[in-house]
């Protein structure tokens, strides 16, 4: 009998016999699936970073790399210790940079504005190595597009810190929902808390990506691709771009930047429209999981998320004038346009 039901069990879990419920089990497959594989890869950098953090902290080489990092982080009114976290952040992602911001800097140290401002800074350029990859991949150069890249977030994050300091704005501490109760070991010792953060990270991952499969499923997603197409367009993006624009701009710089890679290579998109797109990508990608983690950890909802496209589209729209100023290349012999 246990055999049997195993077997039914077994059957539905495959989309087999279960009436009904193959299709939900098949979403719910799908939508593990993604969670374990997002999961692993964020893993992998999170605890040898991690880990490397905290050997750093007791070494004390944290105390003596800060004050090296102290102009740069001056210019933004900013702790010299989130100097490393951005660091972390270039080379890792947005999540190893989380993942060490608190234990690094303490939450009573920093003010909403604060944290914004940083926001702006890590929202633009992190995972260089990993990212910047994939815009090569699709035509883009590394180089160029690395240090546009860096040149907008430290613009980005300046023009928040003269509004903030001329106004006032977002001065209140920081209330954090995912603080040391989620980023750091607490009293716990260093590695039970840090699997107690993994095991944290998990739920939250399944709770964004549960979220983007039901904006995918109910059609929410397309009807934001479908708003997003006139301000695409004014950052200078054509019809032949913003499709693939849009879904970056949800979904991140490696579903879009494939999907133009794709279009490239069937020849459906110009060279300068593609350019343009990976520029755009730079600026502003993920803006939900991006934006719903930097929130979590207290940063302004208004400002990162319409701040951060509004600044996108403004700056791609200026280099796309720049680009039409600039006298046209002659055509290669194939018949396409040089950047």
């Amino acid at each position: 009998m246990r055999a049997s039901a195993r077997k039914y069990l077994a059957s539905i879990w495959q989309g087999g016999n279960g009436p009904r419920t193959s299709g939900h089990l098949r979403g719910m497959r799908t939508w593990i699936g993604d969670v374990n594989s997002t999961f692993l890869s964020l893993a992998r950098v999170i605890v040898p970073v991690s880990i490397a953090v905290e050997l750093l902290s007791r070494l004390g080489v944290i105390e003596h790399v800060a004050p090296l990092l102290r102009p740069l982080m001056g210019v933004f009114g900013l702790p010299p210790e989130m100097g490393l976290v951005w660091l972390t952040g270039l080379l890792t992602s947005i999540w190893g940079a989380a993942a060490i911001l608190f234990t690094v800097v303490p939450v009573q140290m920093l003010t909403v504005a604060d944290l914004t401002v940083f926001s702006g800074l890590l929202l633009i350029a992190h995972a260089l190595p990993l990212e910047q990859s994939v815009i090569r991949s699709v035509g883009a150069g590394f180089i160029v597009t690395v240090l546009i890249r860096l040149a907008g977030a430290m613009l980005f994050a300046g023009i928040l810190r003269l509004v903030f300091d001329a106004t006032g704005w977002l001065a209140e501490p920081i209330q954090p929902t995912l603080s040391q109760n989620v980023f750091s070991a607490g009293k716990d010792g260093f590695w039970l808390g840090l699997v107690k953060m993994l095991l944290k990270i998990y739920v939250i991952l399944a709770l964004l990506i549960a979220c983007l499969h039901v904006m995918e499923k109910t059609g929410a997603a397309r009807l934001f691709q479908h708003v997003a197409a006139p301000l695409l367009r004014l950052a200078g993006l054509r019809n032949e771009a913003v499709e693939m624009t849009s879904v970056g701009l949800i979904a991140g710089i490696a579903f879009g930047g494939g999907l133009l890679k794709r279009s490239a290579e069937r020849g459906q998109i110009s060279p300068r429209q593609l350019w343009l797109s990976c520029i755009f990508l730079g600026f502003a990608h993920a803006l939900i999981e991006d934006t719903l983690l930097l929130v979590a950890l207290g940063a302004d909802f208004t400002t990162v998320l319409f701040g951060r496209l509004g600044f996108a589209i403004l700056c791609t729209a200026l280099i796309a004038g720049a680009m039409n100023l600039a006298p046209r290349k002659p055509r290669n012999k194939d018949g396409t346009t040089p950047i």
